[in-house]
């Protein structure tokens, strides 16, 4: 271990269900233990994980930059990152946690911080829609229409997000595609449409559990609106990772794709919401983040 190994550690103390004050002592703890030199930077606002980040890999200063959140904090400190040298790891405090649980992160806390010194990383593939960098899962449809308003909500979690899904599941109605995928066009009709660089939205939900995020290929996730008589099914094989077996699934796997709509549709970038757009221009960035893993999932992401 050479005596100048220097990390940064990215923390949004609002991430998840709350913030514990525990979380500081541990790391440094840990780093101490190492002998390794931590810097913590908290984050004040939207976008300043991003800007702490892009200093970071200006700076070369940091072996490793972590970010210390949720999905959301991931994908900030992921575009303050992507297209250089420095390697970025995720110690997971969100809701969701659906990159770092595709991963094989450990969700508990004290394990994941052995990350901290592991010697494994990977380049993994990230991607844009509509300019905006995501590295997990992004989706046009009743997902962004449900992130929309999760995005109000003061408390976060499974229990919130699985309420606003049951209100709003009826009200939300299919809606027509016309996509053209690597000069391929198809036709659908979806109530999700989902673009998956990793397996799953978080909380072990697979929307693509064969995706990969090192195969430079977006999974592309047609979802038909589920009968209410199968939804129990239906949200069993998304748990158990057989969601591609369902009739109301198919999955296509694509570099680069456009689409338009003839009225603005809601979408989310990795679970945050965005402003409802009528086009769409989605492209895979192979191999345009380094990632640090655990030892034992390095090969099999």
């Amino acid at each position: 271990m050479s005596e100048n190994k220097k990390v940064l550690f990215i923390i949004n103390k609002y991430a998840g269900t709350g913030y514990q004050s525990s979380v500081d002592g541990r790391i440094v703890s840990v780093c101490e233990a190492l002998n390794i030199e931590p810097t913590l930077e908290f984050t004040q606002r939207r976008t300043h994980a991003t800007e702490l980040a892009q200093q970071a890999a200006l700076s070369k200063k940091f072996d490793i930059v972590f970010a210390v959140g949720g999905d959301g904090t991931v994908n900030e400190v992921a575009q303050g990152l992507v297209h250089t040298q420095q390697i970025m790891g995720i110690l997971p405090k969100g809701s969701g946690n659906g990159l770092a649980r595709h991963l094989g992160i450990p969700m508990d806390f004290k394990k994941s911080l052995a990350l901290i010194d592991s010697p494994h990383s990977i380049c993994m593939d990230s991607f844009l829609i509509n300019n905006k960098l995501s590295v997990n899962v992004s989706g046009i449809g009743f997902d962004g229409h449900v992130a929309g308003l999760f995005a109000k909500e003061e408390k976060r979690g499974l229990i919130g997000y699985s309420k606003l899904v049951l209100k709003e599941f009826h009200s939300f109605n299919e809606f027509s595609i016309e996509i053209a995928i690597d000069h391929t066009t198809y036709k659908r009709d979806a109530f999700v449409l989902a673009f998956a660089n990793s397996s799953q939205f978080g909380n072990n939900a697979r929307v693509s559990p064969h995706a990969s995020v090192c195969d430079g290929l977006l999974d592309v996730c047609f979802i038909r609106k589920v009968p209410i008589a199968q939804t129990i099914g239906f949200v069993k094989k998304m748990f158990t990772g057989h969601i591609e077996k369902s009739a109301w699934v198919d999955i296509v796997r694509a570099k680069h794709l456009t689409l338009s709509f003839e009225e603005p549709l809601p979408y989310h970038v990795d679970g945050e919401a965005m402003k409802p757009e009528r086009n769409f221009s989605i492209t895979v960035l192979p191999a345009s983040i380094n990632m640090v893993v655990p030892k034992d999932s390095a090969n099999r992401i």
